[in-house]
């Protein structure tokens, strides 16, 4: 590929680790973010746009060689919020790839997407063992997200590859990302592997490190060429002396979405008062 990668969502979490390792994998990098980033690095392209604006994307979008699209609300929201943000967002990020001639997009896509789905009693769940079963509306934006990389795929061939993030942060900070955590490194490093794994076509893939405790079946991703080299259970004892033992009938370790799934998560605990 030619081109600096787009990466929407830029002054974020994972577009703050984005940032500082797709270079170090050869990657330059375009940032977009509604807000300007903190600490601008050298060799770095950034534009101020609303992911949501097309015709903003559009030019964002000319002469990269890959989106990387990460921008977005990173919880649960009200609707309104979700649907502009997250919902038009991806379409707009599909749509100005289409336009602009950019054939990779790689989508942030959540296991929200499919959280009320059990965790099965043994094994690991595979991407078709989880069809959409969304817990909250930024699930249902997941689900769609989805749902559009599969469309600019098959009409417009596009490769699309979503990834199902569990739980990305710095260190696992509850029992529960013991299973689901991401660490940044592995964030990093499957990015990298959607980037380059040759003619995916529309992947759907499990963003997790190889965790011990893990319910996600890492093959597919392992076939993007992902390799991940972090595990959660270098933390598992001080999570565990501070919460004790993970409780499987505890919704947040019952279901693939944890505490989304549960009531604190109902609509009306999101609305403006």
């Amino acid at each position: 590929m030619t081109g600096p990668v787009l990466l929407t969502g830029a002054a974020g979490r994972i577009g703050t680790w984005l940032r500082g390792g797709l270079p170090e994998r050869g990657w330059a990098v375009r940032c977009l973010d509604v807000v300007p980033v903190a600490d601008v690095r050298p060799g770095e392209e950034h534009v101020v746009a609303d992911v949501a604006d097309l015709a903003a994307m559009v030019d964002a979008t000319e002469g990269a060689s890959a989106v990387v699209h990460m921008a977005g609300i990173s919880g649960e929201s009200t609707w309104p919020a979700i649907s502009r943000s997250n919902i038009e967002g991806t379409y707009c990020a599909l749509e100005a790839a289409r336009r602009a001639g950019v054939r990779r997009v790689v989508l942030a896509s959540s296991n929200h997407a499919t959280g009320f789905t059990p965790r099965p009693a043994v094994g690991l769940l595979t991407e078709a063992d989880a069809p959409p079963r969304p817990d909250t509306y930024y699930g249902v934006a997941k689900a769609t997200m989805e749902a559009l990389g599969s469309l600019y795929v098959d009409r417009y061939g596009l490769d699309v590859v979503c990834l199902r993030i569990g739980s990305a942060f710095a260190e696992p900070t509850t029992t529960r990302h013991l299973s689901t955590w991401l660490s940044p490194a592995d964030t990093v490093s499957l990015v990298d592997a959607a980037l380059k794994a040759p003619s995916p076509g529309f992947s759907v893939v499990w963003g997790v490190s190889d965790n011990t405790r893990r319910w996600w079946d890492l093959a597919a991703a392992r076939s993007l060429g992902y390799e991940p080299a972090d595990d959660a259970e270098v933390y598992a004892e001080a999570l565990i002396e501070a919460y004790g033992e993970p409780d499987r009938a505890d919704p947040a370790h019952a279901r693939v979405g944890g505490e989304y799934t549960t009531a604190e998560f109902d609509a009306e605990n999101f609305e403006k008062p």
